[in-house]
């Protein structure tokens, strides 16, 4: 990791760019994974702590950051954070936040107006923030050349003809309006259901259970695969315990058997799993080791 927080990979010949906004502590382990034993977090303290688990406080580690790829001639971004100056009362640490995802990008050679494409894994405010900016009053897009790639599903639970998540939690409306809305207006949004081909090396599918319309982005490339996986899961110890969701899975049943799927042929096929927010290096290796799945050494 260097100084402004970026590091880079190749999958094949996709370059894989990770910047990081921030990393720390951020809820109790019980109130991410409600359903997991606090023995496990103990048990697997010499994998999770300090990169994923902070032991002294029980609080898991958590990053916000967004992944630049430059696949077959093209710059993609894959989530876009929280943004600044968003009304997010249900949340604090997220409300009014002031980050620099465009400077950081800057420094790692990215200009927004040299993005092409925008991959919203899901609809939720850590993950479309950086869509817009404020210009002069206004959200506008901050990717003005881009086309915004929205799970359909997401797009019409969160959106204003299901009430903005059924109007149960106030956020998903400002998320949608001040996010989601100005890309519509703008003429930039592509909906998509079921699987979506990107490109010769990037195929997008659909993974629903934390959102409707949760979604994994598949990259595959001079013989290297990867897996970018969303919010499937917040920390590896659902690796060995794909059945125990997050607290922010809206349909828990369905979570886990996208979980198990995905986490199944990432072991199988030899595919490097990169969840959202992942601490550390913020990959993994998926194996199996006999019928449990295990983060790979």
């Amino acid at each position: 990791m260097t100084e402004d927080n970026t590091q880079t990979l190749m999958i094949g010949d996709v370059e894989v760019v990770r910047v990081v906004e921030w990393q720390q502590p951020f809820v109790p382990a019980r109130t991410l994974v409600p359903d997991l034993a606090p023995e496990v977090w103990q048990d697997n303290r010499d994998v999770l702590a300090p990169d994923h688990w902070d032991p002294e406080s029980d609080h898991v580690v958590v990053a916000l950051q967004t992944w630049v790829l430059r696949s077959a001639g093209r710059t993609v971004l894959v989530d876009t954070g929280v943004g600044n100056g968003r009304e997010r009362p249900g949340n604090p640490l997220f409300h009014m936040s002031q980050g620099d995802l465009p400077g950081r990008l800057a420094r790692a050679g990215v200009r927004p107006e040299e993005v092409d494409v925008v991959v919203n894994t899901h609809i939720h405010g850590d993950h479309v923030g950086w869509n817009t900016h404020d210009v002069e009053g206004s959200w506008q897009p901050l990717f003005p050349n881009a086309s915004y790639l929205l799970p359909a599903a997401d797009d019409f639970h969160f959106g204003p003809e299901n009430h903005y998540g059924g109007g149960l939690q106030p956020d998903d409306r400002l998320t949608y309006e001040d996010s989601i809305a100005p890309v519509h207006r703008a003429g930039l949004a592509t909906l998509w259901d079921g699987t979506h081909r990107v490109d010769e090396h990037l195929t997008l599918e659909s993974a629903p259970g934390h959102t409707p319309g949760s979604s994994v982005l598949r990259v595959a490339s001079g013989g290297e695969r990867a897996v970018f996986v969303g919010d499937l899961m917040h920390s590896p110890v659902q690796i060995a315990h794909p059945e125990c969701n997050s607290c922010f899975c809206l349909d828990p049943g369905q979570a886990v058997r996208s979980r198990r799927r995905v986490l199944e042929r990432a072991a199988d096929e030899g595919e490097l799993v990169i969840p959202a927010h992942f601490g550390g290096s913020g990959v993994a290796e998926v194996r199996r080791a006999g019928d449990t799945l295990v983060l790979g050494k």
